[in-house]
């Protein structure tokens, strides 16, 4: 099977959610262009990294005059991942006036193999993104990261639902 390699330029959709319940949680990144929909397996910190790279660019630049609606960015059961998430660039296309973000797959990586012979094999996204886009994924992906478990008031650990057993609290 031949690993994902694509361009999205006309996005619909890009968002994130989550899968379980706290404690327990499976991070997406979800992606719909021209009749295509993937799903992105990724961790808690990559989301809140891409929201904070983003809103640190957002800040350099024009307010968004777009906002997608709302539906746009609930996420849709996922299904089989396209990849687990690895290598994230991100950047900006003044001319277009787009974000642009390429997401890399996770990649076994052994001493022996070339790098460049290796990144061959890994499935790729890049995706072009508008500012008000980013705007909308940059608000979920922040209350999707702060829906975690609470931390206790004693030990700073996050408390699980079935209970906390606190180090400071013998």
């Amino acid at each position: 099977m031949n690993p994902i390699d694509e361009f999205l330029e006309d996005v619909d959709t890009f968002t994130t959610g989550t899968i379980g319940r706290p404690g327990q949680r499976t991070f997406f990144l979800q992606v719909r262009a021209d009749g295509q929909f993937f799903s992105v397996k990724c961790e808690k910190l990559q989301v809140a990294a891409i929201a904070r790279f983003l809103t640190g660019v957002l800040q350099d630049l024009p307010p968004a005059e777009d906002r997608p609606v709302p539906a746009a960015m609930t996420l849709v059961p996922p299904g089989s991942p396209a990849f687990v998430l690895g290598g994230i660039a991100l950047g900006y296309d003044q001319r277009a006036d787009r974000l642009v973000l390429e997401l890399t797959e996770l990649g076994d990586q052994d001493e022996d193999d070339d790098l460049e012979d290796a990144d061959d094999d890994l499935g790729r996204l890049r995706i072009s993104i508008t500012r008000g886009q980013a705007l909308a994924f940059c608000e979920l992906a922040e209350a999707s990261v702060a829906a975690g478990r609470p931390l206790c008031q004693w030990c700073n650990l996050p408390i699980d639902p079935d209970g906390h057993p606190c180090p400071r609290m013998n």
